[in-house]
């Protein structure tokens, strides 16, 4: 899976204040809800929340990968977000967490979102891509680096 395949440019944000795990998956809901007119922000919100209820998607190393099954008209669709601090996303390390990258995948694609999430997680060991990531200081700087890697 390449990245570019799922993420648009209206879904990255960089360095910005993530306040508190609940407040950065309102954040995420906002951002997914404002580049598809079709999503309901607060419904979306529901999901990834009870999605997050199941078990933090900290997945360490001041990362995290918030997901969950949406009606998303049949597309799955990524947001990249970097913080100015880390927050608490109850990671499975205790570390803040940092970079965000957020996951929807169609509610009937049960293999494609297990394989989407393996892929990013593997690419998010590149100890190299998430250093690139997390000094990135614009927006369009984020999407061009999260982007770039195949």
């Amino acid at each position: 899976m390449q990245i570019s395949s799922i993420l648009k440019a209206n879904c990255t944000r960089a360095k910005i204040s993530g306040g508190s795990k609940k407040r950065l998956i309102e954040t995420l809901a906002g951002i997914f809800a404002n580049a598809e007119e079709s999503l309901d922000e607060t419904e979306l919100f529901q999901h990834m929340i009870a999605r997050e209820r199941l078990g933090s998607t900290g997945i360490g190393g001041g990362i995290a990968i918030p997901h969950c099954r949406f009606n998303t008209g049949g597309a799955t669709l990524c947001a990249c977000i970097t913080l100015d601090e880390g927050i608490d996303f109850d990671a499975v390390d205790g570390k803040p967490v940092d970079l965000v990258f957020a996951m929807l995948v169609p509610e009937d694609a049960q293999d494609e979102h297990l394989q989407t999430l393996a892929s990013l997680a593997e690419t998010l060991q590149n100890a190299d891509f998430v250093k690139r990531l997390r000094t990135c200081n614009s927006d369009q700087e984020l999407f061009k680096v999260a982007s770039s890697v195949n």
